[in-house]
């Protein structure tokens, strides 16, 4: 944990969050800026700061986080009608919080990237 880290301090309990799944490896939450109906925040326990930091001892942490947010697309409602997964790197990506995380977003229709 990096207690410089806005999303460290989510995970400890020191700043509040409407946390919507939680397991041993990710805590997922609502964005209080959400861009969609819904947008959710996937992000691990452990403190990545960019993929470009992790290692191959992560690599079934980054898919868990994948397999997490296909969860709760589930709970919400919006695994059948289609969801978006994205991560930013770096700030030309629109990257806030220097801490690895996974944003869902569904509940309406998207529009197309690319």
């Amino acid at each position: 944990m990096d207690p410089n880290c806005l999303f460290c301090k989510i995970i400890s309990g020191d700043i509040p969050s409407t946390e919507v799944y939680r397991d041993d490896s990710v805590i997922a939450f609502l964005d209080i800026a959400p861009v969609a109906a819904e947008h959710i925040l996937v992000i691990p326990l452990k403190h990545i700061t960019f993929l470009r930091d992790s290692d191959d001892s992560d690599e079934a942490l980054i898919g868990h986080m994948a397999l997490a947010a296909d969860r709760i697309a589930l709970e919400c409602g919006i695994q059948d009608s289609g969801y978006r997964l994205t991560i930013n790197q770096g700030l030309d990506a629109g990257q806030e919080i220097d801490h690895l995380h996974m944003h869902l977003l569904g509940g309406r229709k998207l529009g197309r990237i690319g």
